[in-house]
């Protein structure tokens, strides 16, 4: 597990609509979110192009697509969801964003809304001139409102336009869901929330000034439909529940204080997913229990790789990456093509100061990077691993490369830079290298 509260270099910033979005990066959550996804993908037609779902660190009950490629989804979705259907849900919605090519379509939307807004300024601007020239206060104060009325008609039509494609988006994760065999109670769940959070303030809300179908609207839009299908009442597998529960109880563990999680999970819940919870919460104060924790957990447990990579952590975060190499070992034996695991194992045979497995952990690096491209950690584990083996030039590329996962292009460019004076010309390193010194970050407050 690597939340930003307790492990911030395994998390990063990322850019979405010029803002950055505090990330976090979890294997075991990853792992359940996609295969959430992939029915729901494969449904929809775009299961070829594996969009990836990026976990944001915000409690709050929130996703959103910001591209074709990506879904974000808040943890507060999971922590907040009783059940995989609830997320998957969520995930259908937002999947019905993507295939249907929304994105595309709101930024000719956008665009259309501002060709509006700018004739009717320049409506707006004329009427001004005309009353300055005749004198007439009257028609002065009338173009001041046209100028606004033009600019407030091509907001609402832009809004009008995300409304449809909501709605739109809706009935797709209904027919995902019947397609795929599985219930949309969970989604009613979701929108029945929101209705309960709109209920005071609806009345104070201009329906035409949001971006969004009312809550309560879209719920009574899709009510019929969904208790239509023949699936309604079909309950979530106990195992995939199982792994929700556990997800769910890491999460808050790891975003909650150890206080909280006593109060959430208390000793007289001995339920599997309360005492992973208070093993986490353990490990932030008081780390020898929260290793007899989690081997407790792996009696019951003895395959599951998630309850040796926590073991693992608990003792890379403690200051013994030599003794947190075998759990890891462990863990990528169980998830051999896990990126994040590999990575993790990476980082305690090089934090373990033997260089007789310095290759071992170059070569892991590797692998767990080629799984796991946007590891940041990797590449600066990979950049240790290389450098102390005498290979400054791979050193200057891999940290070049991290920086660039980062999106610090400055840094990058001056490592890649360094590194090409060191690198044959012309060989895969020296063009990677060359690549990075000739990139042109995309500047994001233009169109």
């Amino acid at each position: 597990m690597a939340l930003a509260v307790s492990f911030p270099f395994l998390s990063a910033p990322a850019q979405a609509q010029g803002r950055k979005i505090p990330l976090v990066r979890d294997a075991e959550t990853e792992e359940l979110l996609r295969d959430y996804a992939l029915p729901i993908f494969k449904a929809a037609g775009i299961a070829s192009s594996k969009p990836d779902i990026i976990l944001v660190n915000d409690k709050s009950y929130n996703a959103f697509v910001p591209d074709s490629g990506r879904m974000f989804i808040n943890v507060g979705v999971l922590m907040e969801s009783d059940t995989p259907n609830e997320v998957i849900g969520v995930i259908a919605h937002e999947t019905g964003h993507i295939a249907g090519r929304h994105l595309v379509q709101l930024r000719s939307a956008a665009a259309n809304a501002a060709i509006m807004s700018v004739i009717g300024m320049l409506l707006g601007a004329g009427a001004i001139a005309a009353g300055a020239t005749s004198g007439s206060g009257g028609i002065s104060q009338g173009g001041m409102a046209a100028a606004a009325g033009g600019a407030a008609v091509g907001q609402r039509s832009f809004l009008a336009y995300r409304r449809g494609q909501e709605a739109a988006a809706d009935k797709a994760a209904l027919r995902y869901l019947k397609a795929t065999g599985q219930s949309a109670r969970g989604m009613l769940t979701t929108f029945r929330r929101f209705a309960d959070e709109q209920m005071f303030s609806a009345k104070f809300v201009d329906p035409y000034a949001i971006s969004h179908p009312m809550a309560r609207d879209r719920y009574r839009s899709m009510e019929t439909a969904a208790k239509q299908s023949p699936y309604f009442n079909k309950k979530d597998p106990a195992s995939l529940q199982f792994r929700h529960d556990m997800v769910k109880a890491k999460l808050f563990a790891f975003t909650s204080h150890p206080n909280a999680v006593a109060r959430a999970y208390p000793r007289s819940d001995t339920s599997l997913p309360a005492q992973y919870a208070r093993a986490i919460a353990a490990m932030k104060t008081r780390r020898r229990d929260a290793i007899r924790d989690v081997d407790a957990l792996i009696r019951q447990l003895p395959n599951n790789p998630y309850l040796y990579e926590l073991k693992g952590q608990v003792l890379l975060e403690g200051g013994n990456p030599k003794a947190a190499v075998a759990p890891f070992r462990k863990a990528v034996s169980l998830r051999p093509n896990e990126g994040l695991l590999l990575i993790w194992l990476g980082y305690a045979l090089v934090g373990s100061n033997n260089p007789s497995v310095l290759p071992e952990a170059e070569r892991i690096l590797r692998k767990g990077i080629q799984q796991d491209p946007n590891s940041r950690i990797g590449f600066s584990q990979l950049a240790i691993a290389q450098a102390r083996q005498g290979k400054q030039a791979d050193a200057d590329l891999s940290t070049a490369k991290g920086l660039m996962v980062a999106g610090d292009f400055g840094a990058a460019k001056r490592y890649a830079a360094r590194a090409q004076k060191k690198l044959k010309r012309g060989t895969p390193a020296w063009l990677q290298a060359d690549d990075i010194v000739s990139y042109k970050p995309p500047n994001l407050g233009k169109r």
